[in-house]
């Protein structure tokens, strides 16, 4: 498994915004949503492509166009559907596919409550989509459904990742033959007891779209 920060300070400076409690929920979104686009830009760059011939108003010449099948962005409900949009602004052409997952609290283990993908992903290039890397329970069981269901490259990306999360998650597919791949804007610092990222930014889903009591 292969672990991408991307350090630019545009990425550093809407990070930090977005950590600061007293950002709202909609400059949280609209941030968010930036910054996904912007580690979408680092995460795609091995997306697959084929030569296509096209004419410009001076001449004829060789571009590229992306491969079939199309890549697969699959947002982890319900946090990852606020990165959606930022990474589907990238690529357009691309499917999408859902993961419901959730995790429960006193155990930290994660539990798939639904899914909305292809049952057969062989060829495909597949993006997920989730804001926190944390204890890495919830990222390792979409990744290996992904991978049980034939796909061979998959990326995650992760507006934050903690060194427990990455440690899971390099230990899960140290041996696997699958490219697998996290980016992030930043690795922080630990993980508290209860199972939250620090510094970290709170929960995203309740900073993304506010609690509904």
């Amino acid at each position: 498994m292969r672990i991408h920060v991307v350090d630019h300070p545009l990425v550093a400076h809407k990070l930090s915004t977005l950590r600061d409690r007293r950002t709202d929920s909609p400059t949280f979104r609209r941030l968010a949503d930036e910054l996904v686009t912007l580690l979408a830009y680092e995460a795609t760059r091995g997306v697959r492509v084929d030569p296509v011939a096209i004419s410009t108003p001076v001449s004829e010449t060789t571009g590229v166009k992306l491969s079939y099948p199309r890549p697969l962005v699959v947002p982890i409900l319900r946090a990852g559907l606020g990165m959606l949009d930022g990474m589907v602004r990238l690529l357009p052409t691309a499917e999408v596919g859902f993961l419901g997952m959730i995790r429960n609290e006193d155990t930290l283990e994660p539990s798939t409550y639904a899914t909305r993908m292809p049952d057969d992903l062989g060829g495909r290039q597949a993006y997920v989509l989730d804001p926190m890397l944390a204890t890495g329970g919830t990222l390792i069981a979409a990744t290996k459904l992904l991978l049980e269901r034939g796909a061979l490259d998959v990326t995650a990306i992760c507006l934050l990742a903690a060194p427990e999360g990455v440690e899971v998650m390099q230990e899960a597919f140290a041996d696997t033959e699958a490219n697998v791949t996290v980016v992030t804007a930043s690795i922080d610092e630990r993980l508290n007891e209860h199972g939250y990222i620090v510094p970290g930014l709170g929960d995203a889903g309740d900073r993304l779209y506010g609690t509904a009591g």
